[in-house]
């Protein structure tokens, strides 16, 4: 791996001055076994024999045992070290090491050993690239494309904030499904997503859609940050205004006690209704639940994303 060990650097060194806020016990729906077992291990093994990084890992997912047992993992490119600093995120931040020219081929293996049928590969945020890293992530979705034709590609990518061209970059590349979270709503973006812009955001989603038609695109939101329903309401109608496709709103769970407290959990039946408010607004796919993240079930969801867009062409073929 191309970063620094974990233990020879601090994990978050721009949180050691916030206040600590302690993490409140999670209610019952937001348990979740440990991560063990016989798969869960072959997945760590494969992972590791091919010196990768996973969000799974580290983002500390809550699911990372139920994924690792059906061999499924979120590949996360460009190392492990973030140039930003989101308050809700326990990537680690700090000055990350130049890319590895060998990263996409080594992604691409594990792709083809796992015989994962869909594959989700996000990243740190690059900030310090000319181009936010949008050549690699072109790089790896070929080198996957080469080495597993069949497997569907699904990039989970930054905003490229200010980096002219990128987004055309892995648009050009032909990812299957283009994911971008705006993650809260606009209001808490200061707080919780001080280095992007929510606009930002929202025009990278519309320029996916307006160059690849065809194409799929997917964003998501957390809730418990201190959102209101109304709030949530109001990025949903911003999505649909960028055409996107797939929608997915999980439950904020907080890392560590410098990151942003939790506001509220969100019981089952309050996603139910989000979920039910989204679809009336014209989402394709809808998954809201308290353990939703953007690549959970993430094959599945795609399989049930292409059966939607189907659907509605037969049924825009019948009415016309």
């Amino acid at each position: 791996m191309s970063d620094a060990p974990a233990a020879a650097r601090p994990r978050h060194p721009e949180k050691a001055h916030r206040p600590d806020h302690p993490i409140r016990r999670k209610p019952p729906w937001l348990r979740v076994a440990a991560p063990l077992g016989p798969e869960v291990g072959a997945t760590t093994r494969v992972v590791r024999r091919h010196a990768l990084h996973t969000v799974c890992e580290e983002a500390g997912c809550p699911n990372l045992g139920e994924c690792w047992r059906r061999r499924h993992a979120t590949f996360m490119i460009m190392g492990a070290v973030c140039t930003r600093a989101c308050a809700f995120c326990n990537v680690a931040t700090g000055r990350p090491a130049p890319l590895d020219p060998d990263e996409p081929a080594r992604v691409a293996a594990a792709v083809a050993e796992m015989g994962l049928a869909h594959v989700v590969i996000t990243s740190v945020d690059r900030d310090d690239l000319n181009d936010g890293g949008a050549a690699h992530f072109a790089k790896v979705i070929a080198a996957v494309r080469a080495a597993a034709p069949r497997t569907t590609i699904e990039v989970l990518t930054p905003d490229f904030l200010r980096k002219d061209g990128a987004v055309a970059t892995v648009v050009a590349a032909k990812p299957d499904v283009f994911n971008h979270n705006v993650e809260t709503v606009p209001r808490l973006y200061p707080s919780i997503r001080p280095g992007a812009r929510y606009f930002t955001s929202l025009q990278l989603l519309a320029s996916v859609k307006a160059a690849d038609p065809a194409g799929f695109t997917k964003s998501g939101l957390m809730v418990g940050l201190g959102e209101t329903d109304d709030e949530v309401a109001q990025v949903m109608d911003d999505l649909r205004a960028a055409e996107v496709d797939f929608l997915t709103i999980g439950q904020y769970l907080q890392p560590t006690p410098k990151h942003a407290p939790i506001d509220r959990f969100v019981a089952p039946d309050a996603f139910d209704r989000l979920a039910a408010r989204a679809r009336a607004k014209g989402f394709l796919l809808v998954a809201a639940s308290p353990l939703t993240r953007s690549s959970y079930h993430a094959g599945d969801a795609f399989d049930r994303l292409r059966a939607a867009r189907a659907a509605t062409i037969d049924g825009a073929a019948v009415a016309g």
